[in-house]
């Protein structure tokens, strides 16, 4: 699956937790400023963060950021489903079983894919979930955007709505040189690939 570039959304690197708790660590002490070096908690967020998206074997971890609004955390991954074409049940599921949900709607992207949109704004601030259901194959693209100051959510859920809106769940064209089944299993690309989860 391919993601398109979104100004003010900054992945960080994947490849090990250290890694990606510094990359983060340094996203946030630069948006923090001067302040960064006495914000104790600075560091046990990112490290919090890092870890959450490892053991969820995320295949995005990204800081989004807007002039005007709170920096907010999106991560991303890809999950098995059941039923690939049943959006609507799963936004009337979702609405049924998810306390504190604000909205529950439904989309689709540039490319046609069905999306769900659930959003909830409560005393932990705001958060998105859009679950980008694929048709032709049993698995949905979950993002997860979470402002905890919630300031400006309008702005950062667009950036990330711009994202969504342009994923590619096509499958990856087989390496030149190889022939169309000797590639990668047919579970797709690897989440961590650069360019692409």
């Amino acid at each position: 699956m391919k993601l398109p570039a979104v100004p003010g959304i900054t992945p960080v690197n994947l490849d090990s937790v250290e890694r990606t708790t510094a990359e983060l660590h340094a996203l946030m002490a630069r948006l923090r400023g001067p302040d960064a070096a006495r914000d104790l908690g600075l560091e046990a967020a990112a490290v919090q963060c890092a870890e959450i998206a490892h053991e969820q074997r995320a295949g995005l971890l990204a800081l989004v950021e807007h002039r005007d609004a709170d920096p907010a955390l999106l991560i991303a991954g890809v999950v098995p489903v059941d039923d690939p074409g049943e959006a609507a049940h799963l936004g009337y599921y979702l609405a049924d079983h998810t306390p504190g949900i604000r909205e529950v709607s439904e989309a689709h992207t540039s490319r046609g894919y069905p999306v769900v949109i659930v959003e909830r704004i409560d005393l932990s601030g705001a958060q998105l979930q859009a679950v980008v259901l694929d048709p032709d194959r049993p698995r949905a693209a979950v993002f997860t955007l979470h402002s905890p100051g919630g300031r400006g959510w309008l702005e950062v859920a667009g950036l990330a709505g711009t994202l969504v809106a342009g994923v590619d769940l096509t499958p990856a064209a087989p390496a030149p040189g190889t022939r169309a089944g000797s590639g990668r299993s047919t579970g797709g690309t690897s989440a961590r690939s650069a360019g692409r989860w």
